[in-house]
């Protein structure tokens, strides 16, 4: 990096730090972030401020929201007695964008990775609990990815549910193993919901 000029030089590390991000994409970015208006650059770093200002999880569901509740939360046609499980909020848009489930989320915000010391308690399987004890829950739907991760959470959850009365589904296979929703077609989405199956 060096022959830039010290703030060239700063927003090409603050770049690089992005995830896939390497030094030269990053200096690719950084130049043709020179090219921009100085207006189009505030309205670039507003919009970085913003969502860290303004973005908290949802207080039911734990998705990326704006306000108390998530947008999904807060439709009343929301089918309730219905909830989808999933990893992340990217997982929950996949799912969402298949348009193929009128139910409730709940998101994890990780999967079960002992070696990596994440537990039960480093995810929202408490809170999950705690919502199924408040009633009205027929089918937990468990849409946690295909790899040795999600399958152990699906497990776990799966144990938590045991004999409350709570069908548990997961979703069916058509997503590949060791694959990732975020990156799964709408259509490999919308069959593995329609097919998923009990636990």
């Amino acid at each position: 990096m060096t022959g830039y000029a010290a703030p060239i030089q700063r927003l090409i590390q603050e770049l690089g730090r992005l995830p896939g991000i390497g030094e030269k994409t990053a200096t690719r970015l950084a130049m043709f972030i020179l090219r921009w208006s100085s207006e189009e650059a505030r309205r670039l770093a507003e919009s970085i401020v913003d969502v860290k200002e303004k973005i908290r999880f949802c207080s039911v569901c734990f998705n990326l929201a704006e306000g108390e509740l998530c947008d999904v939360c807060a439709d009343p046609g929301r089918d309730r007695e219905r909830i989808c499980v999933v990893e992340d909020p990217d997982s929950l848009t996949a799912i969402e964008e298949s348009g193929s489930f009128r139910g409730t989320y709940h998101v994890l915000h990780g999967a079960l990775a002992p070696l990596d010391g994440i537990g039960p308690d480093q995810i929202r399987i408490r809170e999950l609990a705690e919502r199924l004890e408040q009633g009205g829950i027929r089918e937990v739907i468990v849409a946690t990815n295909p790899s040795v991760q999600g399958e152990a959470t699906a497990l776990l959850i799966m144990r938590l549910l045991k004999d409350r009365g709570i069908e548990v589904t997961r979703i069916a296979l058509g997503v590949p193993v060791g694959g990732d929703l975020r990156y799964t077609d709408k259509m490999t989405l919308a069959k593995a919901m329609e097919h998923r199956r009990g636990m």
